[in-house]
Formats: structure tokens, C-alpha cells, sequence
């Protein structure tokens, strides 16, 4: 039994299992995973990546390239030229951030621990749906998620919300005070994009009581807190006699524009919030950071995330009350999930996502075998391309939104090309043990003895149920 036990800690838990794994955690497979538990342990490492600041320095030197004038202006061919080689750039620079993110989870002991780092990116999502955001997808999770999963809610929230790749995602950064003069001087005003984000997807929750009245205050209350860079200094001193007060040199930092926040005291849930402009937004997120509905509201993500999609409430109770106890410390509520014995049956309830599929064979059979070399066009074939979930929703969760035919058929082809790289190593019964031990059935485990060649073996290894659900 502590074989099994350890391969669900290995494959639900984790990433999935690498050769040996399963034996390793077989010991103590609760606590193997709650050793994973700790600051730090789903930083990945910067080596070749850009930061925020980097993205916003090069894109400004790049702008000012594109836009010369005068003496040495570009003529349009060379401007083409140059704008061409910017947008390769940036996709390469994605390119290096799914592939430093890939090789991480596939090589990573911590695999519990980059689950959840990828639960709560998922949770706080950002996407690189334009231009504007393809560089700062990569940093926003490195900089404002991995380094806090295991610290406190209200932590998290506030690094992810006050990020510059979550203010431009969501138009904040561009969001002002409809009372303003830069508004009136500028025909601008409020965005509520990232109140009504925040509201409803990641603190309280649809249906939980707050109103459109919320999101505008709150909208309000968000208003001065952008990104530093040549534009918000032109925006700022169109107020306040021109100058521009409150805006930090450096590039690509967050920075509050008093001048650009809407004045007043701002009502949210019943509340009034008064004081100084800048400390507003944070109020107002330290407020949802432990309310009750929250908690409820990230327990039956969690319980579905692990247990199933239709968890039990018991589940969940036991989830939010450790929420709420412990203040939302991320820690503890990891340690309860852990700990939670709906989350330990035997029988798979949760099928993989693209993602989920992917990693648990790059970390049973290696990244190169797994992708031969295309990384983001393996993701996308399967429709799931990091850093690109369709909504601020983030990528859905559940077995109807990824076992549709054509999703079944794409896997398969998929197995397919995967089995003719992995017929040169390990044999399919080898593979299986590794991957999945004692989770892979009677049934399974003689397909796979009767196959015709080792890649038919390994291709019904990576479709079998076992293999494909967690």
C-alpha cells in the first residue's frame, strides 16, 4: 500500500514521478511531500531570462530606433527591419522562458511544489495576448508568484495585482481618476478591468455579495498605481501645473501617480476607505485577502485541483476552515491539502490537462523525448501554449473542458511521435514502473507485454487511463 500511496503523491500531487521517485517517497509519502513545503522551492532560475525592467529598458531603445527623427531618421524599409528583429527577439525571449519553465518541472524534486506554484499562476493568470505583454509574461510569474506561494494570501495578492504584467493584462495601468485633469486633458478615465478580476476571480468569488457599485469604487481606489516609463511621465505632468510628481525614473517599475488617482473616500463591502491615495488599493486587498468568502472561494479550486471535479464539501470545509484559522497562510493551506484524505483515494479522478500530460512524461522519460526540440509547438498542438490561457480565468480545470475526440485525437498522435523517440531507450514495462507504479493496472500492464514492437508499447503507456488521468 505505501507504494501506491507514494505513486499518487508522485503523479496527483506532483508533476508526476521520475525514475525512482515513487520508491523514494514510498518511505513516508506524506511527509516526502510536506518536506516540499518551503520558501523558494519553485524559484526558477534566471540564468539567460529577463526581468521586467530589462523588457521595459529594451523596449523603450527599441522605440526610440523605430521612431527617430531628424538627422539619421530610419527610412521605412530600415524601420520594417528593425521592427521585424524586435518581434523575434520577443518570441525568443518566450521561447527561453517556456523552455527554462519546462526544464524545471521536469527535473525539479519539489514537484508538489510546482504544482502549486502553477495553481496559483493559473489562479492570478496573465497571458501573452499581444505585443505589449508577450515579454512580461515570463517575469510576472517568476517575480510576483513563485517567490510567495508558500507565504500569506494577502501577500500574494498584492504582488500579483501590483505587477506590471497584471496592471497592463488588465488595462489598469492606464486606468485614471475620471476627476482628474490628466483625464479631462486626455479624453480618459477609469478601466474597471482588474477590480472586477479581482473581485470575482481571485478573492471572492461570483456570487458572493459584492456589487457593480464595489467594482467601480474599488476601480477607483486602483487608480495612480501604474508602470513607470516615457508615457506615464507624459501623462502625469499634463496635471498639477506639469509636473510630475510621484513617477520613478527606472522603467518598468510600479510606481503611484497621486496626480492620476481619483480623490476621495472610497466605499467597498459597506467599508469606507479614506486616508492617503496610496494606501487605498492596499486596504482594500488586505480586506479581501481574509475575507470569508475567499477563503470558501480558493478551498473549492484547491478541492477541485486535487480531489475532483465535483469534490465533496467535506473537502472543502476542511480547506476553508484552514484558510481562515491560519490568517491565509499559504503553507498551512498547502500542509491541509496535503493532509486531506479525500485527496488520497485510489481511484483517478482527475483527467490531466495538455500541461499536466506533458510534464508527467518529461519527467518520466526526459524533455527531449517528450517534445524532440519544439517545446511551444508540442504545447500548442495540444492546445494548451504557456502563458496563454484564453481569459483572465485561466485555463479550465476539469475532465469536459480536455477529453473532447478531437483533444483525445491529438494525444494520440502525439503518443505516437513520442513513442518512436522513446523506443530507443527504456522498454514500455521499465517506463510504466517508473511513471506510474503500482497505479498502473492488470490490465494496462498486459496490453503493454503483448504489444507488437516497444513503440506500441510505449504509445499504449502514455494513453492508458492511468497515464492520462492523476
Amino acid at each position: 500500500m505505501s507504494r501506491l500511496t507514494a505513486a499518487i503523491a508522485a503523479t496527483r500531487f506532483g508533476m508526476g514521478a521520475r525514475p525512482g521517485e515513487i520508491a523514494a517517497a514510498a518511505s513516508d509519502p506524506r511527509g516526502w511531500l510536506e518536506a516540499q513545503v518551503q520558501t523558494g522551492a519553485a524559484i526558477i532560475s534566471t540564468d539567460g531570462l529577463r526581468s521586467t525592467q530589462d523588457v521595459f529598458a529594451e523596449r523603450i531603445a527599441d522605440a526610440s530606433m523605430v521612431g527617430a527623427r531628424g538627422a539619421g531618421e530610419p527610412d521605412e524599409e530600415t524601420r520594417q527591419a528593425i521592427q521585424q528583429r524586435i518581434q523575434r527577439e520577443a518570441r525568443e525571449g518566450l521561447r527561453l522562458e517556456i523552455e527554462a519553465r519546462t526544464q524545471h518541472a521536469a527535473s525539479t524534486g519539489a514537484s508538489f511544489a510546482e504544482r502549486w506554484a502553477r495553481f496559483w499562476s493559473n489562479h492570478f493568470t496573465v497571458a501573452a495576448r499581444n505585443a505589449q505583454m508577450i515579454g512580461l509574461v515570463g517575469p510576472y510569474e517568476r517575480e510576483a508568484i513563485r517567490p510567495h506561494v508558500f507565504g500569506r494570501f494577502s501577500e500574494l495578492l498584492g504582488h500579483a495585482v501590483l505587477h506590471p504584467g497584471m496592471l497592463i493584462y488588465l488595462d489598469a495601468a492606464r486606468s485614471i481618476g475620471p476627476s482628474t485633469q490628466p483625464a479631462q486633458r486626455r479624453d480618459a478615465g477609469l478601466n474597471e478591468n482588474l477590480a472586477r478580476e479581482v473581485l470575482e476571480l481571485h478573492t471572492l468569488g461570483v456570487g458572493s455579495g459584492y456589487t457593480q457599485e464595489d467594482i467601480v469604487e474599488f476601480a477607483k481606489a486602483l487608480t495612480g498605481w501604474t508602470v513607470s516609463g516615457p508615457q506615464t511621465a507624459r501623462l502625469a505632468s499634463a496635471g498639477r501645473g506639469g509636473r510630475a510628481q510621484g513617477i520613478a525614473t527606472e522603467p518598468g517599475r510600479v510606481i503611484f501617480a497621486d496626480l492620476l488617482h481619483e480623490p476621495g473616500v472610497r466605499t467597498v463591502l459597506g467599508k469606507a476607505y479614506g486616508g492617503e491615495g496610496k494606501l487605498q488599493a492596499a486596504a482594500i486587498l488586505d480586506m479581501l485577502a481574509i475575507h470569508s468568502a475567499t477563503a470558501r472561494h480558493v478551498a473549492i479550486k484547491l478541492a477541485r485541483h486535487f480531489v475532483s471535479d465535483s469534490p465533496p464539501e467535506s473537502a472543502i470545509a476542511k480547506l476553508e476552515a484552514s484558510f481562515l484559522s491560519s490568517g491565509g497562510d499559504l503553507a498551512a493551506l498547502a500542509r491541509a491539502v496535503i493532509h486531506l484524505d479525500e485527496a488520497w483515494q485510489n481511484e483517478q479522478q482527475k483527467f490531466k490537462t495538455p500541461e499536466e500530460l506533458l510534464m508527467s512524461a518529461a519527467r518520466a522519460a526526459g524533455p527531449q523525448a517528450t517534445f524532440g526540440g519544439a517545446q511551444r509547438q508540442v504545447y500548442a498542438s495540444l492546445a494548451q501554449a504557456p502563458f496563454s490561457a484564453p481569459s483572465p480565468a485561466g485555463w479550465p480545470d476539469d475532465v469536459a473542458a480536455w477529453s473532447g475526440a478531437d483533444a483525445i485525437k491529438k494525444r494520440l498522435e502525439w503518443a505516437n511521435a513520442v513513442s518512436r523517440r522513446m523506443a530507443r531507450g527504456l522498454s514500455p514495462s521499465d517506463f510504466l514502473d517508473a511513471a506510474l507504479g503500482e497505479m498502473a493496472g492488470a490490465r494496462t500492464r498486459q496490453a503493454i507485454a503483448r504489444a507488437e514492437s516497444a513503440e506500441q508499447g510505449f504509445t499504449l503507456a502514455l494513453m492508458a487511463p492511468e497515464f492520462q488521468r492523476r
